[in-house]
């Protein structure tokens, strides 16, 4: 190991530093504009029943808070509740109760499913800009 450090030279050390910290700047430069971003993107909630969607919600402090039924099919319900920026399952009846148990979902990517039922609440976030086209 000494041998190893008696050969290298100072700038050397100057060449590794620099090279360490190029390899963070993707990173860097890739976290500060999706930072910037969220200020600007419209969280949507897409209800699907069967692969169809059959309802879309803005999710937001400002949009009004509820809760409506589902019927997907004879003898099917899902009950969702919508309270500011977030959604949930809040009651169905299908045996397994895996949507229910999801809880509260607000981000997008994000999903609540009750598969016997069909039913997804899917979280969409809708950009009004590309943030990964820069200005030149």
């Amino acid at each position: 190991m000494k041998a190893i450090l008696k050969q290298m030279k100072a700038f050397d050390y100057v060449i590794i530093v620099v090279c360490l910290i190029i390899s963070f700047l993707p990173n860097i430069v890739t976290a500060n504009i999706y930072s910037n971003s969220n200020d600007e993107q419209t969280i949507v909630a897409l209800i699907k029943i069967n692969g169809q969607e059959v309802d879309r919600f803005v999710l937001g402090d400002e949009t009004e808070d509820f809760e409506k039924t589902y019927y997907p099919d004879t003898g099917q319900y899902n009950i969702i509740q919508k309270q500011g920026d977030q959604i949930r399952i809040q009651e169905d009846n299908s045996p397994d109760q895996i949507g229910v148990r999801t809880g509260w979902i607000s981000q997008p990517g994000q999903t609540a499913i009750c598969l016997p039922h069909g039913f997804i609440i899917e979280i969409q976030g809708k950009v009004d800009e590309d943030p990964l086209i820069l200005p030149l």
